[in-house]
């Protein structure tokens, strides 16, 4: 067997509720200036996260301005927010992208590096802010991936910064948080999900722990996305589908996705098609041109789902 590598976070929850654990966690931690990277659409739990962490005389730092997938302009202004008021730590509580923006400010934070330099495999040397994520959506496993992806404007092309350093320090998954999301996006984020999770598996980089991280993802998502869509307060189906979503973010770091986010991508950059939705829209077509070289894999996955 060849050499087997998996990324984790330094400190991982998960379950209802482990929201208000994240901030009795955070009161404890020598941080006075955290940067709250949110977007706009989740007043109520991160009015709950402002609100205690300022009674616990925390002087905090908010921005909501991620409201779709984010580019590299995006990024540039909040790091330079970072680092003109001080913040000594970075919070990401949103979606995927806004914990890909999160994960990249806190990395890139007092680094000296332009961002060109960063994007591929490898190419950050460091993280000096502590890095929190709460994820609020389904779909990306950002929370436990060491991957971030911006649009550059220039190129009109989507670009991966792939590295250690972008693990959070602490990822808290409440899937409690998921229950407004409404359908359209919880069918987006999931099929995305279930997207992580078969081009894990069905990847020639894979080995037996990501196989049994996303065999388990298809199977809790593909039994429990459409509960979900059809009724966003059946909390057991938001609570498998936050477990499978994980799963796939899990893999992301040691196998990575393959053709059908490769094709994905330049729907989003030239056509802004969210990126869940030009994965459902390519997921067959991928499968079907594979499946003559993964026949076994396939089968092993129609078997989980029944």
């Amino acid at each position: 067997m060849e050499i087997i590598k998996m990324f984790f976070p330094g400190k991982f929850v998960f379950g209802n509720g482990s929201l208000h654990q994240f901030i009795r966690y955070f009161l404890d931690l020598p941080f006075k200036r955290p940067f709250i990277i949110s977007d706009p659409h989740i007043e109520e739990p991160l009015s709950q996260l402002c609100e205690a962490l300022k009674s616990g005389g925390l002087e905090i730092i908010i921005s909501t301005s991620i409201k779709s997938e984010p580019t590299e302009s995006d990024f540039q202004e909040l790091l330079r927010e970072a680092e003109l008021k001080g913040v000594d730590s970075v919070i990401g509580i949103g979606g995927g992208s806004v914990l890909d923006v999160a994960k990249l400010v806190a990395a890139m934070f007092d680094s000296g590096k332009a961002l060109a330099q960063c994007y591929g495999i490898g190419n950050l040397s460091g993280r000096k802010l502590f890095l929190a994520c709460l994820p609020t959506t389904a779909g990306t496993g950002s929370e436990v991936s060491p991957n971030s992806i911006l649009l550059d404007e220039n190129e009109n092309l989507k670009k991966a910064v792939i590295s250690p350093f972008l693990l959070p320090d602490s990822t808290f998954v409440d899937p409690l948080l998921t229950h407004t999301v409404p359908p359209a996006i919880t069918a987006s984020t999931g099929i995305d999900a279930l997207t992580h999770c078969i081009e894990v598996y069905a990847n020639k980089f894979a080995h037996p722990i990501t196989d049994l991280f996303a065999l388990e993802g298809i199977r809790l998502i593909y039994n429990h996305l459409e509960r979900a869509y059809k009724c966003g307060s059946d909390m057991e189906a938001r609570s498998n589908i936050s477990l499978g979503s994980l799963y796939g973010g899990l893999g992301l770091g040691p196998v990575n996705t393959a053709g059908v986010h490769a094709l994905a991508y330049p729907l989003g950059s030239n056509y802004k098609i969210p990126h869940g939705v030009s994965n459902a829209i390519l997921l067959s077509h991928v499968l079907e041109y594979n499946l003559p070289n993964g026949v076994e894999k396939y089968a092993k996955i129609a078997r989980t789902i029944g």
